[in-house]
């Protein structure tokens, strides 16, 4: 298979005739793109948090061929990407008073939320579940498919599967060139971490994957408690071959987000994390080993959630064999966030210095 780059980048300066003939570019890309999602087609396409592979969400074969492409196991639910909140009604006919909300508050933006979902809704798209993950992403490129499409696009991230995400177009033609009809050429992802998923089927909210939006951001607009599932405070390896539930959210699964190489992560005093960062690094390489330190500061968790899936995925290409890490700080929403992502990274190996 042949995969196509559609570029849709506009440049920051230029002649009038020149940004005329980019914008007509892009829409040329974008159009390109809708036509082979309408046709059962898998195209990549850029959101603020990392790229998500999509298919036509109502379209059973495309499930098929996204869990294919990624090598993904199929109990492992899809997100459904929309660009109006009309689009839920083919999904859901329950969408609470909570959820009208938090759409007015968070969407467009790095929110998913759970509903029970419509019989029309494949359950390849679910997982299987009887229930459906939906959000609207705040990308002008990806509304603007969505909206030329006509469709619900299901979208997990444009990844292998168990690997770091892509937050970069480069990225995902790594993994996937050859495995997708095509990949819109973007920026990086603003956010560089996942989308809160918020299970709402419940009496009570409850956060299922943590992301850039907090719970704290969400009860001050629910005006209610919100909940975290207690499988997010497990930080240790989970045995998948003993028979976990199938998950309800994205990356919920043990094995995600994981280098090539082996990694550690160490918790402590800041400079203590570095004295003993450095104590390994050179451990290591009298080993013979190739080494990488990343090492993330508390003052800036934004920066950490923009870099760390770039960084694992450059030490990859860069055929690290040690990654050691710098935990951060969890007791911060964002940061128990980046935590979730690093935690599963290193396989819950976790030394305190």
């Amino acid at each position: 298979m042949e995969t196509k780059l559609l570029d849709v980048r506009l440049p920051e300066g230029g002649s009038p005739e020149e940004l005329e003939a980019a914008r007509t570019r892009v829409q040329a890309s974008i159009a390109e793109a809708s036509e082979i999602l309408k046709r059962g087609g898998l195209v990549a396409f850029p959101t603020e948090t990392v790229y998500g592979l999509g298919g036509d969400a109502l379209n059973p074969d495309a499930a098929r061929k996204i869990y294919a492409a990624k090598g993904r196991p199929s109990d492992n639910p899809l997100i459904v990407h929309i660009a109006d909140e009309r689009q839920l009604d083919v999904l859901t006919d329950k969408v609470s008073d909570t959820a009208k909300k938090l759409m007015k508050a968070f969407w467009p933006g790095p929110l998913t939320m759970i509903f029970d979902k419509l019989p029309g809704v494949p359950d390849g798209t679910t997982g299987g579940l009887q229930t459906v993950a939906v959000r609207m992403p705040d990308d002008p490129v990806t509304l603007a498919l969505i909206r030329e499409s006509g469709l619900c696009i299901a979208g997990p991230s444009a990844n292998l599967s168990g690997g770091p995400s892509p937050t970069s177009w480069t990225h995902v033609y790594q993994d996937l060139d050859g495995r997708i009809d095509g990949i819109l050429q973007s920026g990086e992802s603003r956010v560089g971490i996942e989308s809160t998923v918020l299970d709402l089927t419940g009496e009570v909210p409850m956060v299922l994957r943590p992301g850039w939006i907090t719970p704290e951001q969400i009860a001050e607009i629910t005006g209610g408690k919100v909940e975290m599932d207690p499988a997010l405070f497990v930080n240790r390896q989970r045995d998948e071959a003993a028979g976990d539930p199938a998950p309800k959210a994205p990356g919920m699964k043990y094995k995600h987000y994981a280098p090539k190489g082996e990694m550690i992560i160490l918790q402590g005093e800041q400079e203590a994390v570095r004295r003993e960062a450095e104590r390994i690094y050179k451990e290591k390489i009298a080993e013979g080993k190739k080494v990488e330190k990343l090492l993330f500061s508390d003052e800036n968790l934004a920066e950490a959630a923009h870099t760390l899936f770039a960084e694992l995925r450059r030490c990859d290409e860069e055929n690290v064999e040690f990654i050691v890490a710098s935990a951060v700080e969890a007791s911060d929403s964002v940061g128990f966030a980046i935590m979730n992502r690093m935690l599963k990274s290193a396989g819950y190996h976790v030394v305190r210095v």
